[in-house]
């Protein structure tokens, strides 16, 4: 499972011109999942997701995680997180689970998420085309890959 962390001051995200999730502070996270993905990859990165101290003290270092800012968080699915670019110009994604596969560990990571937050996450719809709106805060921008956690 791989993600992509921003910490923003707002994001969004469109379904056919309608607003599907919508967050103020909070992270936005982009996830993608592979087939050999498993429960604990995914309480892992979702662990990792809400307690990451990267939001600003009183200080401005960055000590304060998601939860300690009662931030939001918008989830969205993005399978081109596995996109291989080795040979030619198009990308090939045979690394990424298929829908099937997938769908059930994205459900899995949202209700993860939810438990840890203490409240619902708001997320887009996996396999709608979607238009995502945010606005990046720092920039701060990180990817967690639950394989890189040995």
């Amino acid at each position: 499972m791989r993600v992509v962390v921003q910490r923003v001051t707002q994001a969004s995200v469109e379904i056919d011109k309608k607003v599907k999730g919508k967050i103020d502070l909070g992270l936005l996270v982009l996830a993608g999942f592979t087939p050999d993905d498993t429960d604990d990859d995914i309480k892992w990165v979702a662990s990792k997701v809400v307690n990451m101290r990267i939001f600003g003290d009183a200080e401005d270092k960055m000590n304060l995680s998601v939860q300690n800012v009662q931030g939001n968080l918008l989830i969205i699915s993005q399978f081109t997180l596995f996109a291989n670019t080795k040979k030619g110009n198009r990308p090939s994604y045979i690394n990424a689970a298929p829908p099937a596969v997938a769908i059930p560990l994205y459900e899995q990571f949202i209700r993860y998420l939810e438990l840890a937050m203490g409240k619902p996450v708001q997320t887009g719809e996996f396999g709608a085309d979607m238009k995502v709106s945010l606005l990046n805060d720092g920039p701060v921008t990180i990817v967690i890959d639950s394989k890189n956690k040995e």
